[in-house]
């Protein structure tokens, strides 16, 4: 087991920094969310929405 763990030790670091790194997004996304903030930019808060309802042809 030991050797095993040994010889695949480097991808077992990169893989655990990338999920450390993907919650860390994660968490920063949803921190976000609580507080209003929204990925696009803009303040949802003050948004009208005019943006997100339905579309007229």
């Amino acid at each position: 087991m030991l050797s095993w763990i040994m010889g695949n030790l480097a991808t077992i670091l990169i893989s655990a920094v990338l999920v450390l790194a993907v919650c860390l997004i994660i968490v920063k996304m949803v921190k976000d969310r609580k507080q209003g903030k929204s990925s696009c930019g803009c303040d949802c808060g003050s948004c009208g929405a005019c943006c997100h309802g339905k579309k007229e042809i």
